[in-house]
């Protein structure tokens, strides 16, 4: 059963439960605002890293740290009231090993009350998954492009076409296999996508992969299309916000100059005299 449909919150067990039923509906948020837009619809909502490019101008990832992670994730689950949240762990929190993994994954999920946090990579990062599942930590995996690798992987390009595939299928197995309660397949090949999903255990959460996945997550600045220039083929626009907003904004400056704003319903009088 979905979030929008129960009022229980939805804890990783009831999402490793969506396996292969009602795809899971999952979008970004980092505001308060944003997250009781989309908490009405998801399942789950994403504080994600992404959160370094989308707000705070970054040309990657690379540089977001754990106290933007926390400050964003607090803000989101201020406006949630249905969904789960589950924030990233920004890069260089876990990478060394199991035990700073969990010393940070503790604490964002101790001070933003996140249900899950999600980690990028794959068969490498399956002892650091068990072990912080075994300590009562969930985790959502993060296979394919995994953008905080990004410069190992040389840009932003499909993972898993020809004789790489055996890489991201071995990668799936090993991240359900440690205990991760899902995982993301993000710009994986449609085909490979779909046998990955058929092969693992746990619900797979697409981006830029296959429709046959369990879920899908989009960065929801991306498709209620706020980037006018930012547009990635695997997002469907299903608004265009930022065109809307560049004429709106346009109209108030042509207005402000030409004194037409405020008009008289705009501003105030004297406050009329007392008998």
């Amino acid at each position: 059963m979905s979030a929008t449909s129960e009022t229980k919150r939805p804890v990783p067990p009831d999402i490793r439960a969506r396996k292969g039923g009602t795809p899971l509906v999952m979008l970004t948020a980092y505001t308060t605002p944003v997250a009781r837009l989309v908490d009405p619809h998801c399942d789950m909502v994403l504080v994600g890293d992404s959160v370094g490019m989308v707000l705070h101008g970054l040309p990657s990832t690379l540089g977001v740290t754990m106290e933007m992670m926390i400050l964003h994730g607090q803000a989101v689950a201020r406006g949630l009231d249905r969904a789960m949240m589950v924030v990233d762990m920004p890069f260089g929190s876990y990478e060394e090993g199991p035990d700073q993994a969990f010393r940070n994954a503790a604490r964002l999920m101790s001070e933003t009350g996140a249900g899950a946090v999600k980690l990028e990579g794959g068969a490498h990062m399956a002892p650091t998954i068990g072990f912080l599942t075994q300590r009562g930590i969930p985790v959502m995996a993060h296979i394919g492009l995994t953008p905080q690798a990004v410069n190992t992987l040389g840009g932003y390009r499909v993972q898993g076409r020809g004789e790489d595939a055996d890489r991201i299928r071995h990668d799936a197995g090993a991240v359900a296999a440690a205990g991760a309660f899902s995982v993301v397949l993000e710009k994986v090949p449609d085909a490979l996508s779909a046998e990955i999903t058929r092969a693992v255990d746990i619900p797979t959460v697409g981006i830029g992969a296959s429709a046959s996945c369990d879920g899908q997550v989009l960065v929801v600045d991306d498709m209620l299309g706020l980037f006018t220039a930012f547009r990635p083929k695997f997002v469907k626009r299903y608004a265009e916000l930022g065109e809307e907003a560049d004429r709106a904004i346009a109209a108030y400056a042509a207005e402000v100059r030409a004194r037409t704003f405020p008009g008289p319903e705009h501003v105030f009088g004297e406050e009329p005299q007392r008998k």
